[in-house]
């Protein structure tokens, strides 16, 4: 076998822990040929030395928003996935978004092709935002999705632009199931947030703060419980994203243990970040714009002591960057929130970028960088929650894993504390002008980021060498379920009762 590089004097870490030292990871023709002691070198086979360090599954971010006409100022295909690479991500999934006069999903699909063709430094594919789920969409329209590769879609029970009645969530959560499709829920409460909003600007309370006041706990916790019932009732899986709290994390962990599946995705900025970033006013007083997302930081230490555990006892499923970014100083960014020169939280756009630092900050709690007694998580479900789960998720056939015929996507860590680093604007790759975790010191950060076999990210030069346009559309497949099971009755419904109603199968 001849092997084009060869990858030695690494600590390779899967899903099962860390296998024993010594051994190479072998690559031929982008793939992962062998693993292995003692590999065979060729003249031409290019050797690189991870020098002690650990070696993971190059990372998947699948909750990314990238050139979407709704943030005009935030990443592109280009940008986004330079940063995703300088942070160890080699595949993202993005979002493409039917808004509610589209009476069909094609015509934004091909557009949003043309802007991520030739441009991703990354593997990609894409999620679909369903706003108005007529019958040719779910009928018809559905099922092309599936043959094109797109096996996923995002609902939301919130925003006017996107939310769905509970009828139209539970005609969506149906025509996904009996597809095999990954139906991902934006849950929260639109109605209680619209009326807390109301009443904070009928006070004149509408500095970035009281965006966090708008959207709390209860609008979650509320929305989480209803989207679970939604899909008992249907039969369906669902994936809850970005789980900001722990009333919500306890309905999930409650299905769970029921059986039902429900999956829960967390982000960064729930684990470390509280409410009180809005209120900052270190430089004006509109500076805490920078911290508005939804769900809203949250208000206490102890909520995210509580997503911590989430991380650590198989609560979530996957965790996600959320990369939804807008640039702070700029008139159609974030400062689209002050009118006649008073803030108003209710219109800034929300997201917050994070593509880029994902890795770092959830490996900097990991057995990879502290003891195991004061570790987070280990380094196992460090892989299973960054790389494997969102890969059998979704329905990534060669992405996630360490092992022979899978594409070689590889992040190389430094060893030891060589890779102790700040966090600051001037040294991300994305463009947007500020992150949310500056100042945060990170334990290690990714040497290398390698996708099929090429080193994209390279620490020692300080530089992304991929190319832009190496990045290809990956054509995925339905994905898994990973959590409980599917066929499970909701108390007090009798055997065979959804044949009454279910849609009869066509001959």
């Amino acid at each position: 076998m001849v092997l084009d590089t060869i990858v030695k004097n690494g600590l390779i870490v899967t899903e099962s822990g860390v296998l024993p030292a010594g051994q190479s990871i072998g690559i031929s023709n982008g793939k992962i040929s062998v693993i292995g002691y003692d590999l065979v070198e060729s003249p031409h086979t290019k050797i690189i030395d991870a020098e002690g360090a650990y070696i993971t599954p190059g990372g998947v971010d699948s909750h990314v928003h990238l050139a979407q006409s709704n943030a005009p100022t935030g990443d592109n295909w280009e940008t986004g996935t330079r940063s995703a690479v300088a942070g160890g991500t080699t595949t993202v999934l993005a979002f493409t978004s039917q808004t509610k006069e589209m009476p069909t999903l094609f015509p934004v699909l091909e557009e949003y092709h043309n802007k991520a063709r030739g441009q991703a430094y990354c593997d990609y594919g894409f999620h679909f935002i369903i706003t108005k789920p007529n019958p040719t969409i779910l009928q018809q329209e559905l099922p092309l999705l599936v043959k094109e590769g797109i096996t996923s879609v995002k609902l939301y029970m919130t925003y006017e632009l996107y939310k769905l009645s509970d009828h139209e969530l539970l005609d969506t959560l149906l025509a996904c199931r009996s597809l095999g499709m990954t139906t991902m829920i934006h849950a929260e409460n639109g109605d209680m947030i619209q009326f807390l909003v109301e009443g904070l600007e009928r006070n004149g309370n509408t500095a970035p703060f009281f965006h966090a006041i708008a959207g709390p706990k209860i609008a979650e916790d509320e929305a989480s419980y209803r989207a679970i019932r939604l899909a008992e009732l249907v039969d369906a899986p669902v994936l809850l994203v970005h789980v900001s709290a722990d009333g919500a994390m306890k309905h999930i962990r409650d299905a769970q243990t029921r059986l039902l599946p429900i999956h829960a995705e967390t982000c960064p900025h729930y684990l470390f970040l509280l409410s009180d970033r809005l209120a900052n006013k270190e430089h004006d007083h509109f500076h805490g714009a920078k911290g508005v997302c939804s769900p809203p930081f949250r208000h206490n230490v102890e909520d995210l002591e509580a997503l911590w555990r989430g991380i650590a006892n198989d609560t979530f499923t996957v965790f996600s960057s959320d990369h939804a970014p807008s640039k702070y100083d700029h008139p159609q960014g974030k400062k689209v929130g002050i009118i006649n020169g008073i803030p108003k939280f209710s219109k800034i756009p929300k997201g917050i970028p994070g593509i880029e630092t994902r890795l770092s900050l959830l490996f900097s709690e990991s057995e990879g960088c502290v003891p195991k007694e004061r570790a987070r998580l280990s380094l196992a479900r460090f892989v299973q929650l960054t790389s494997g789960n969102p890969s059998r998720l979704y329905g990534l056939p060669q992405k996630g894993f360490i092992l022979p015929g899978f594409d070689a996507d590889l992040v190389i860590w430094h060893a030891g504390d060589k890779g102790e680093r700040t966090i600051s604007q001037v040294n991300l790759h994305h463009d947007v002008d500020y992150t949310p975790f500056e100042g945060m010191r990170v334990r290690n950060w990714p040497r290398f980021t390698m996708l099929r076999g090429e080193i994209v990210w390279n620490a020692d030069e300080n530089m992304v060498s991929g190319v832009k346009g190496f990045g290809q559309f990956i054509k995925r497949k339905t994905g898994r379920v990973l959590v409980g099971k599917t066929g499970q009755l909701p108390a007090g419904m009798m055997e065979g009762e959804r044949k009454f109603w279910l849609p009869k199968k066509k001959d």
